[in-house]
């Protein structure tokens, strides 16, 4: 991944380790809450995903619906191209130094 690329994506550590969590067949749930007052949540292994990287996921078109749980949850899953992101983002890490790494965590 280029430079241009990456700084596209929001939170790019945090959107990476929510990528690897869903390749390892993870589904992410969104919980739509207008009815609760607390709005569209979205989760992964039970663990929050910030709301903007869960959009970003969505309007790029890296995840998509493939269902609703008993519960009334949609469950997202990785598309192609989610994968192809995945894959990209892990072989982008890889390539950080010790120091990137921690500026990318620290700073996004």
């Amino acid at each position: 991944m280029n430079p241009h690329e990456t700084s596209e994506i929001p939170a790019r550590y945090e959107t990476l380790m929510v990528l690897r969590c869903m390749h390892q067949r993870e589904p992410m749930l969104m919980l739509p809450g207008a009815e609760d007052g607390y709005g569209t949540r979205w989760t992964v292994g039970g663990q929050q995903v910030q709301p903007g990287i869960a959009q970003y996921l969505m309007r790029g078109n890296f995840i998509v619906k493939t269902g609703r749980t008993e519960f009334g949850a949609h469950t997202l899953n990785l598309t192609p191209a989610g994968h192809r992101l995945r894959d990209n983002g892990i072989r982008w890490w890889s390539g950080l130094n010790p120091y990137e790494k921690l500026k990318v965590i620290l700073f996004g």
